[in-house]
Protein backbone atom coordinates (compact mmCIF):
# COMPACT_ATOMS: atom_id res chain seq x y z
CA UNK A 1 0.00 0.00 0.00
CA UNK A 2 1.27 3.30 -0.91
CA UNK A 3 2.08 6.09 2.03
CA UNK A 4 -0.29 8.38 0.14
CA UNK A 5 -2.61 6.70 1.68
CA UNK A 6 -5.62 9.52 2.66
CA UNK A 7 -5.45 9.06 6.64
CA UNK A 8 -9.41 9.63 6.62
CA UNK A 9 -10.29 6.50 4.70
CA UNK A 10 -9.65 3.17 5.56
CA UNK A 11 -7.62 0.62 3.44
CA UNK A 12 -10.90 -1.54 3.18
CA UNK A 13 -13.67 0.67 3.09
CA UNK A 14 -15.20 4.17 4.39
CA UNK A 15 -14.40 6.47 6.98
CA UNK A 16 -11.77 5.39 9.79
CA UNK A 17 -13.64 7.34 12.21
CA UNK A 18 -16.79 4.63 12.90
CA UNK A 19 -13.66 3.17 14.84
CA UNK A 20 -13.59 4.30 18.41
CA UNK A 21 -10.53 4.13 21.11
CA UNK A 22 -10.06 0.67 22.07
CA UNK A 23 -9.04 0.94 25.95
CA UNK A 24 -10.50 3.60 27.39
CA UNK A 25 -13.83 2.77 26.06
CA UNK A 26 -13.61 -1.09 26.24
CA UNK A 27 -15.67 -2.76 24.64
CA UNK A 28 -15.63 -1.88 21.35
CA UNK A 29 -19.25 -1.17 20.41
CA UNK A 30 -20.82 -4.11 17.95
CA UNK A 31 -24.14 -3.69 15.73
CA UNK A 32 -27.96 -5.64 15.96
CA UNK A 33 -26.20 -8.96 14.40
CA UNK A 34 -23.36 -8.77 17.36
CA UNK A 35 -20.57 -8.71 15.25
CA UNK A 36 -18.10 -5.78 16.62
CA UNK A 37 -16.86 -2.77 13.90
CA UNK A 38 -13.18 -5.02 13.80
CA UNK A 39 -14.69 -8.13 12.69
CA UNK A 40 -16.92 -6.57 10.37
CA UNK A 41 -14.17 -4.86 8.85
CA UNK A 42 -11.89 -7.49 8.49
CA UNK A 43 -13.26 -10.02 5.50
CA UNK A 44 -11.62 -13.42 4.86
CA UNK A 45 -9.89 -11.54 2.27
CA UNK A 46 -8.60 -8.59 3.71
CA UNK A 47 -5.59 -7.52 5.79
CA UNK A 48 -5.65 -4.96 7.75
CA UNK A 49 -2.85 -2.83 7.60
CA UNK A 50 -2.87 -0.10 10.50
CA UNK A 51 1.14 1.05 10.24
CA UNK A 52 0.89 2.13 6.63
CA UNK A 53 -2.20 4.41 7.75
CA UNK A 54 0.29 6.44 9.72
CA UNK A 55 2.47 8.95 8.63
CA UNK A 56 5.40 10.75 10.81
CA UNK A 57 4.45 14.43 10.51
CA UNK A 58 2.24 16.34 12.91
CA UNK A 59 1.40 19.71 12.98
CA UNK A 60 0.08 22.60 15.23
CA UNK A 61 -2.77 25.11 14.19
CA UNK A 62 -2.47 28.57 15.10
CA UNK A 63 -2.78 28.02 18.62
CA UNK A 64 -0.09 26.16 18.96
CA UNK A 65 -1.65 23.02 19.60
CA UNK A 66 -0.94 20.09 18.06
CA UNK A 67 -3.28 18.21 15.44
CA UNK A 68 -3.32 14.35 15.20
CA UNK A 69 -5.02 12.92 12.18
CA UNK A 70 -8.09 9.74 13.52
CA UNK A 71 -5.37 7.29 12.49
CA UNK A 72 -2.74 8.91 14.40
CA UNK A 73 -4.66 9.30 17.20
CA UNK A 74 -5.66 5.44 17.43
CA UNK A 75 -2.34 4.06 16.63
CA UNK A 76 -0.30 6.04 18.91
CA UNK A 77 -2.88 5.94 21.83
CA UNK A 78 -4.08 8.99 22.46
CA UNK A 79 -7.48 8.54 23.64
CA UNK A 80 -9.60 10.65 25.95
CA UNK A 81 -8.92 11.13 29.02
CA UNK A 82 -5.35 9.29 28.80
CA UNK A 83 -2.41 10.17 31.02
CA UNK A 84 1.13 10.57 29.27
CA UNK A 85 4.51 11.30 30.67
CA UNK A 86 6.82 14.23 28.50
CA UNK A 87 10.70 14.06 28.72
CA UNK A 88 12.47 16.94 26.85
CA UNK A 89 15.81 15.60 25.33
CA UNK A 90 18.43 17.43 23.23
CA UNK A 91 16.81 15.64 20.46
CA UNK A 92 13.25 16.91 21.24
CA UNK A 93 10.26 15.87 23.21
CA UNK A 94 9.35 12.03 24.18
CA UNK A 95 6.20 11.11 24.93
CA UNK A 96 5.17 7.92 26.54
CA UNK A 97 2.17 6.62 28.05
CA UNK A 98 1.76 6.22 32.02
CA UNK A 99 0.00 3.19 31.33
CA UNK A 100 1.42 1.59 27.71
CA UNK A 101 -0.66 0.34 25.17
CA UNK A 102 -0.87 -3.42 24.09
CA UNK A 103 1.78 -3.38 21.12
CA UNK A 104 3.08 -6.87 21.36
CA UNK A 105 1.70 -10.05 22.10
CA UNK A 106 4.13 -13.30 22.25
CA UNK A 107 2.78 -16.45 21.54
CA UNK A 108 3.40 -19.94 22.91
CA UNK A 109 2.32 -22.04 20.33
CA UNK A 110 3.52 -25.35 22.54
CA UNK A 111 5.55 -26.59 25.25
CA UNK A 112 6.47 -29.76 23.30
CA UNK A 113 9.98 -29.69 21.45
CA UNK A 114 12.40 -31.99 19.30
CA UNK A 115 15.38 -31.59 22.17
CA UNK A 116 15.98 -31.62 25.39
CA UNK A 117 18.78 -28.91 26.28
CA UNK A 118 20.50 -28.63 29.56
CA UNK A 119 19.43 -25.26 30.20
CA UNK A 120 15.89 -25.63 29.49
CA UNK A 121 12.96 -25.23 31.99
CA UNK A 122 11.71 -28.54 31.90
CA UNK A 123 14.18 -29.64 34.02
CA UNK A 124 12.56 -27.71 36.82
CA UNK A 125 8.85 -28.13 36.78
CA UNK A 126 5.96 -30.62 36.47
CA UNK A 127 3.69 -29.00 34.28
CA UNK A 128 2.46 -30.93 31.39
CA UNK A 129 3.62 -30.60 28.00
CA UNK A 130 0.56 -29.29 25.53
CA UNK A 131 -0.34 -27.52 22.37
CA UNK A 132 -2.54 -24.66 21.61
CA UNK A 133 -5.75 -25.30 19.93
CA UNK A 134 -6.55 -23.27 16.48
CA UNK A 135 -9.43 -22.71 17.76
CA UNK A 136 -7.89 -20.93 20.76
CA UNK A 137 -5.75 -18.92 18.78
CA UNK A 138 -8.32 -17.74 16.47
CA UNK A 139 -10.16 -16.48 19.30
CA UNK A 140 -6.84 -14.56 20.12
CA UNK A 141 -6.91 -12.98 16.70
CA UNK A 142 -10.62 -11.73 16.82
CA UNK A 143 -9.69 -9.84 20.09
CA UNK A 144 -6.13 -8.17 18.16
CA UNK A 145 -8.56 -7.27 15.76
CA UNK A 146 -9.90 -4.41 18.16
CA UNK A 147 -6.02 -3.32 19.13
CA UNK A 148 -4.95 -0.59 16.77
CA UNK A 149 -1.95 -0.06 18.61
CA UNK A 150 -0.59 -3.98 18.34
CA UNK A 151 3.03 -3.57 16.77
CA UNK A 152 3.87 -7.14 16.77
CA UNK A 153 3.28 -11.06 17.40
CA UNK A 154 6.21 -13.25 18.28
CA UNK A 155 6.01 -17.11 18.37
CA UNK A 156 8.34 -18.35 20.85
CA UNK A 157 8.02 -19.95 24.75
CA UNK A 158 9.12 -23.01 26.25
CA UNK A 159 8.35 -25.46 23.35
CA UNK A 160 9.82 -25.58 19.46
CA UNK A 161 7.43 -23.49 17.83
CA UNK A 162 7.72 -25.47 14.52
CA UNK A 163 6.23 -28.53 16.39
CA UNK A 164 3.47 -26.84 16.11
CA UNK A 165 1.06 -28.31 13.26
CA UNK A 166 -0.66 -25.15 12.23
CA UNK A 167 2.36 -23.02 13.01
CA UNK A 168 1.98 -21.49 9.56
CA UNK A 169 -1.53 -20.53 9.50
CA UNK A 170 -1.02 -18.94 12.98
CA UNK A 171 2.23 -16.76 11.26
CA UNK A 172 -0.27 -16.39 8.36
CA UNK A 173 -3.26 -15.14 10.39
CA UNK A 174 -1.02 -12.68 12.09
CA UNK A 175 0.12 -11.18 9.43
CA UNK A 176 -3.22 -10.71 8.00
CA UNK A 177 -3.57 -7.95 10.92
CA UNK A 178 -1.00 -6.23 9.85
CA UNK A 179 1.35 -6.66 12.39
CA UNK A 180 5.26 -7.92 12.52
CA UNK A 181 5.49 -11.28 12.77
CA UNK A 182 8.45 -12.88 14.61
CA UNK A 183 9.75 -16.25 15.59
CA UNK A 184 12.57 -18.04 17.64
CA UNK A 185 13.34 -21.33 16.34
CA UNK A 186 16.26 -24.07 17.09
CA UNK A 187 16.33 -24.17 13.49
CA UNK A 188 16.02 -28.36 12.94
CA UNK A 189 12.80 -28.54 11.44
CA UNK A 190 13.14 -25.12 8.79
CA UNK A 191 13.28 -28.02 5.99
CA UNK A 192 11.93 -26.51 2.51
CA UNK A 193 8.32 -27.18 2.73
CA UNK A 194 8.54 -25.32 6.42
CA UNK A 195 10.53 -22.45 5.03
CA UNK A 196 8.73 -21.81 2.11
CA UNK A 197 4.82 -21.97 4.24
CA UNK A 198 6.97 -19.69 6.21
CA UNK A 199 8.03 -17.31 3.78
CA UNK A 200 4.54 -17.03 1.74
CA UNK A 201 2.93 -16.41 5.34
CA UNK A 202 4.48 -13.55 6.14
CA UNK A 203 6.91 -14.03 8.74
CA UNK A 204 8.99 -11.09 9.24
CA UNK A 205 11.97 -12.60 11.55
CA UNK A 206 13.13 -15.56 11.98
CA UNK A 207 15.36 -15.56 15.48
CA UNK A 208 17.93 -19.31 15.38
CA UNK A 209 19.17 -19.70 18.51
CA UNK A 210 22.97 -21.44 18.48
CA UNK A 211 24.48 -22.09 21.72
CA UNK A 212 27.45 -22.91 19.87
CA UNK A 213 29.88 -21.79 16.56
CA UNK A 214 31.49 -25.36 16.47
CA UNK A 215 29.49 -28.94 16.32
CA UNK A 216 30.44 -30.06 19.63
CA UNK A 217 30.09 -26.95 21.64
CA UNK A 218 26.54 -26.80 20.49
CA UNK A 219 25.92 -30.74 20.85
CA UNK A 220 27.33 -30.36 24.15
CA UNK A 221 24.65 -27.36 25.71
CA UNK A 222 21.86 -28.89 22.88
CA UNK A 223 22.09 -32.52 23.60
CA UNK A 224 23.13 -33.72 20.10
CA UNK A 225 21.41 -30.87 18.21
CA UNK A 226 23.29 -30.47 14.69
CA UNK A 227 24.95 -27.41 13.68
CA UNK A 228 25.52 -28.36 10.78
CA UNK A 229 21.92 -29.03 9.97
CA UNK A 230 20.97 -25.92 11.06
CA UNK A 231 23.37 -24.13 9.00
CA UNK A 232 22.15 -25.98 6.31
CA UNK A 233 18.34 -25.15 6.76
CA UNK A 234 19.28 -21.55 7.50
CA UNK A 235 20.77 -21.66 3.97
CA UNK A 236 18.29 -23.09 2.50
CA UNK A 237 15.85 -20.48 4.05
CA UNK A 238 17.75 -18.09 1.62
CA UNK A 239 17.57 -20.00 -1.56
CA UNK A 240 13.65 -20.28 -0.73
CA UNK A 241 13.48 -16.68 -0.39
CA UNK A 242 15.50 -16.12 -3.47
CA UNK A 243 13.87 -18.38 -5.42
CA UNK A 244 10.44 -16.97 -4.45
CA UNK A 245 11.48 -13.69 -4.92
CA UNK A 246 10.49 -12.56 -1.11
CA UNK A 247 12.92 -10.28 1.17
CA UNK A 248 11.24 -12.29 4.30
CA UNK A 249 12.24 -12.95 7.15
CA UNK A 250 15.05 -11.58 8.18
CA UNK A 251 17.39 -14.04 10.17
CA UNK A 252 18.63 -13.38 13.69
CA UNK A 253 21.01 -15.64 15.72
CA UNK A 254 20.17 -15.74 19.82
CA UNK A 255 23.25 -17.46 22.16
CA UNK A 256 22.75 -17.96 25.96
CA UNK A 257 26.54 -17.50 27.23
CA UNK A 258 27.67 -19.52 30.00
CA UNK A 259 31.37 -20.38 31.08
CA UNK A 260 31.15 -23.37 29.32
CA UNK A 261 30.71 -21.69 25.88
CA UNK A 262 31.73 -18.45 26.66
CA UNK A 263 35.13 -19.16 24.81
CA UNK A 264 32.79 -19.55 21.18
CA UNK A 265 31.89 -16.04 21.20
CA UNK A 266 34.83 -15.00 19.00
CA UNK A 267 33.71 -16.76 16.03
CA UNK A 268 29.57 -15.96 16.29
CA UNK A 269 30.10 -12.85 14.64
CA UNK A 270 31.64 -14.71 11.57
CA UNK A 271 28.50 -17.62 11.75
CA UNK A 272 26.39 -14.78 11.62
CA UNK A 273 27.79 -13.66 8.33
CA UNK A 274 27.76 -17.10 6.87
CA UNK A 275 24.11 -18.15 8.11
CA UNK A 276 23.09 -14.24 6.49
CA UNK A 277 21.79 -13.11 10.11
CA UNK A 278 21.35 -9.63 10.63
CA UNK A 279 21.47 -9.57 14.30
CA UNK A 280 23.07 -11.33 17.02
CA UNK A 281 21.46 -11.60 20.44
CA UNK A 282 23.91 -12.82 23.38
CA UNK A 283 22.10 -13.31 26.45
CA UNK A 284 22.62 -14.01 29.79
CA UNK A 285 21.55 -17.70 31.27
CA UNK A 286 18.99 -17.90 33.81
CA UNK A 287 19.45 -21.70 35.44
CA UNK A 288 16.79 -23.78 36.37
CA UNK A 289 19.49 -26.83 37.89
CA UNK A 290 21.55 -26.48 40.72
CA UNK A 291 24.27 -27.91 38.01
CA UNK A 292 23.78 -25.16 35.95
CA UNK A 293 23.87 -22.51 38.99
CA UNK A 294 27.83 -21.96 38.57
CA UNK A 295 27.67 -21.38 34.54
CA UNK A 296 26.91 -18.24 35.10
CA UNK A 297 29.18 -15.38 34.20
CA UNK A 298 27.19 -12.60 36.17
CA UNK A 299 27.33 -12.13 39.83
CA UNK A 300 26.47 -9.85 42.24
CA UNK A 301 26.69 -6.92 39.95
CA UNK A 302 23.72 -8.67 38.24
CA UNK A 303 21.74 -6.44 40.91
CA UNK A 304 23.02 -3.28 39.97
CA UNK A 305 21.85 -0.70 37.24
CA UNK A 306 23.66 1.79 35.62
CA UNK A 307 22.47 4.77 38.24
CA UNK A 308 23.36 2.60 41.17
CA UNK A 309 27.33 3.45 41.22
CA UNK A 310 28.91 4.71 44.16
CA UNK A 311 29.03 8.48 45.20
CA UNK A 312 32.82 7.80 45.28
CA UNK A 313 32.68 6.63 41.66
CA UNK A 314 33.08 8.94 39.02
CA UNK A 315 30.58 8.59 35.77
CA UNK A 316 32.64 6.99 32.70
CA UNK A 317 31.59 8.04 29.36
CA UNK A 318 33.22 6.08 26.63
CA UNK A 319 33.58 7.03 22.67
CA UNK A 320 32.98 4.84 19.56
CA UNK A 321 35.92 2.61 19.59
CA UNK A 322 37.56 -0.09 17.73
CA UNK A 323 36.75 -3.35 18.84
CA UNK A 324 39.84 -4.88 18.75
CA UNK A 325 41.69 -7.07 21.13
CA UNK A 326 44.43 -4.03 21.76
CA UNK A 327 41.62 -1.70 22.34
CA UNK A 328 39.33 -3.77 24.49
CA UNK A 329 41.44 -5.02 27.28
CA UNK A 330 42.73 -1.83 28.56
CA UNK A 331 38.72 -0.71 28.40
CA UNK A 332 37.68 -3.62 30.17
CA UNK A 333 40.31 -2.75 32.96
CA UNK A 334 38.35 0.76 33.14
CA UNK A 335 34.82 -1.07 34.07
CA UNK A 336 36.15 -3.49 36.03
CA UNK A 337 35.11 -1.65 39.06
CA UNK A 338 31.89 -0.73 37.17
CA UNK A 339 31.19 -4.15 37.22
CA UNK A 340 28.88 -4.24 34.21
CA UNK A 341 28.99 -4.04 30.52
CA UNK A 342 26.34 -3.96 28.42
CA UNK A 343 23.24 -1.81 27.28
CA UNK A 344 22.01 0.56 29.77
CA UNK A 345 18.49 0.26 30.96
CA UNK A 346 15.98 2.38 30.03
CA UNK A 347 14.13 3.10 33.43
CA UNK A 348 11.92 5.84 35.18
CA UNK A 349 13.11 8.20 37.24
CA UNK A 350 13.87 6.13 41.01
CA UNK A 351 13.09 3.14 39.30
CA UNK A 352 15.85 0.16 40.11
CA UNK A 353 14.94 -2.13 37.16
CA UNK A 354 13.46 -2.17 33.74
CA UNK A 355 10.87 -4.20 32.74
CA UNK A 356 10.74 -4.17 28.51
CA UNK A 357 7.34 -6.56 28.53
CA UNK A 358 5.75 -4.08 30.71
CA UNK A 359 7.24 -0.67 29.53
CA UNK A 360 7.08 -1.78 26.32
CA UNK A 361 3.29 -2.79 25.73
CA UNK A 362 4.09 -6.94 26.17
CA UNK A 363 1.30 -9.76 26.45
CA UNK A 364 2.67 -13.39 26.69
CA UNK A 365 -0.01 -16.02 25.83
CA UNK A 366 1.13 -19.75 26.99
CA UNK A 367 -0.08 -22.69 24.66
CA UNK A 368 -3.52 -22.91 26.97
CA UNK A 369 -4.38 -19.55 26.28
CA UNK A 370 -3.72 -17.79 29.69
CA UNK A 371 -2.65 -14.27 29.38
CA UNK A 372 0.51 -13.63 31.79
CA UNK A 373 2.44 -10.06 31.84
CA UNK A 374 5.75 -12.05 30.86
CA UNK A 375 7.86 -14.76 30.07
CA UNK A 376 9.17 -15.25 33.21
CA UNK A 377 5.82 -15.35 34.63
CA UNK A 378 3.95 -17.95 32.18
CA UNK A 379 4.89 -21.12 34.12
CA UNK A 380 5.65 -22.26 37.15
CA UNK A 381 9.49 -23.74 37.71
CA UNK A 382 12.31 -23.25 39.96
CA UNK A 383 15.80 -21.40 39.25
CA UNK A 384 18.83 -20.34 40.60
CA UNK A 385 19.67 -16.60 41.50
CA UNK A 386 23.30 -15.96 42.10
CA UNK A 387 23.68 -19.39 42.95
CA UNK A 388 20.18 -19.14 44.91
CA UNK A 389 17.29 -21.14 44.40
CA UNK A 390 14.21 -19.57 44.04
CA UNK A 391 10.71 -20.91 43.44
CA UNK A 392 8.24 -19.30 40.34
CA UNK A 393 4.63 -19.40 40.76
CA UNK A 394 3.15 -18.91 37.46
CA UNK A 395 0.70 -15.76 37.28
CA UNK A 396 -1.80 -15.28 34.87
CA UNK A 397 -4.75 -12.25 34.17
CA UNK A 398 -7.40 -13.88 32.10
CA UNK A 399 -7.74 -16.26 28.89
CA UNK A 400 -7.52 -15.17 25.57
CA UNK A 401 -10.06 -18.18 24.40
CA UNK A 402 -12.48 -16.81 27.06
CA UNK A 403 -12.30 -13.26 26.51
CA UNK A 404 -10.73 -10.69 24.16
CA UNK A 405 -7.36 -10.24 24.78
CA UNK A 406 -7.96 -5.69 25.29
CA UNK A 407 -10.50 -6.38 27.77
CA UNK A 408 -7.97 -8.40 29.91
CA UNK A 409 -5.62 -5.66 29.09
CA UNK A 410 -7.66 -2.98 30.16
CA UNK A 411 -8.71 -4.09 33.38
CA UNK A 412 -8.21 -1.93 36.40
CA UNK A 413 -6.00 -4.79 38.29
CA UNK A 414 -4.03 -5.20 35.41
CA UNK A 415 -3.34 -1.67 34.92
CA UNK A 416 -2.47 -1.31 38.50
CA UNK A 417 0.03 -4.40 38.13
CA UNK A 418 1.94 -2.31 35.44
CA UNK A 419 2.25 0.86 36.88
CA UNK A 420 3.89 -1.11 40.26
CA UNK A 421 6.21 -2.57 37.98
CA UNK A 422 7.10 0.50 35.94
CA UNK A 423 8.26 2.16 39.22
CA UNK A 424 9.57 -0.91 40.06
CA UNK A 425 9.72 -0.40 43.77
CA UNK A 426 10.83 -3.70 44.87
CA UNK A 427 13.59 -4.49 46.80
CA UNK A 428 16.98 -5.40 45.23
CA UNK A 429 16.80 -9.03 45.86
CA UNK A 430 19.68 -9.39 43.68
CA UNK A 431 22.04 -7.82 45.49
CA UNK A 432 20.87 -9.35 49.36
CA UNK A 433 18.79 -12.28 48.75
CA UNK A 434 19.13 -13.01 52.82
CA UNK A 435 16.14 -13.62 53.94
CA UNK A 436 13.43 -16.86 52.99
CA UNK A 437 11.22 -13.72 51.21
CA UNK A 438 13.93 -14.47 48.72
CA UNK A 439 13.02 -17.76 48.23
CA UNK A 440 9.84 -16.92 46.14
CA UNK A 441 8.04 -14.51 44.15
CA UNK A 442 4.97 -14.40 46.53
CA UNK A 443 5.56 -11.46 48.30
CA UNK A 444 9.09 -9.60 49.71
CA UNK A 445 10.24 -7.12 52.71
CA UNK A 446 8.59 -3.90 51.17
CA UNK A 447 5.02 -5.67 51.57
CA UNK A 448 4.42 -5.96 47.85
CA UNK A 449 1.56 -8.42 46.99
CA UNK A 450 2.61 -11.40 44.27
CA UNK A 451 3.62 -11.67 42.21
CA UNK A 452 7.11 -9.54 43.16
CA UNK A 453 9.47 -8.64 40.62
CA UNK A 454 12.91 -7.60 42.61
CA UNK A 455 14.96 -11.03 41.50
CA UNK A 456 13.83 -10.75 38.24
CA UNK A 457 17.08 -10.87 36.20
CA UNK A 458 15.40 -9.48 32.59
CA UNK A 459 14.23 -6.54 35.04
CA UNK A 460 18.31 -6.36 35.78
CA UNK A 461 19.19 -6.39 31.89
CA UNK A 462 20.98 -10.05 32.55
CA UNK A 463 18.67 -11.94 30.28
CA UNK A 464 17.91 -10.99 27.13
CA UNK A 465 14.98 -11.65 24.27
CA UNK A 466 14.56 -10.29 20.86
Amino acid sequence: MSRNTSLGTSPWRGPIERRTGWLESWPPSAGTDGVTSAQRDLADDEVAVWPALVEDDVWTDEDGQPHLSVAQRRRWGFTPATEFRVEETADGLIFRRADPALAKVIVEPTTACNLNCRTCVRHSWDEPIGSMTLAAYQELIAGLRDVPTLRTVAFWGIGEPLVHPDVVEMVRLAHRLGARTELITNGLLLDRQMSEGLVLAGLDRIVVSVDGVTPEAQADVRSGASLELVRHNVLGLHNVRDRLDRENPEVGLEFVVMRRNLHELPGLRRLARDLEARSVIVTGLLPYTAELADETIYGYWAGKTYGDRSVWDPEIVLPRIDARSETLEPVVRLLERAGVVGQPLSRRKGATGYCRFVAEGTAAISWDGELSPCVALMHSYTCYVNGREKRIRRHTLGNVAKEPIGEIWAREGYRAFRKRVLDFDFPPCTDCGACDLAETNETDCFGNPFPVCGDCLWAKGVIQCP
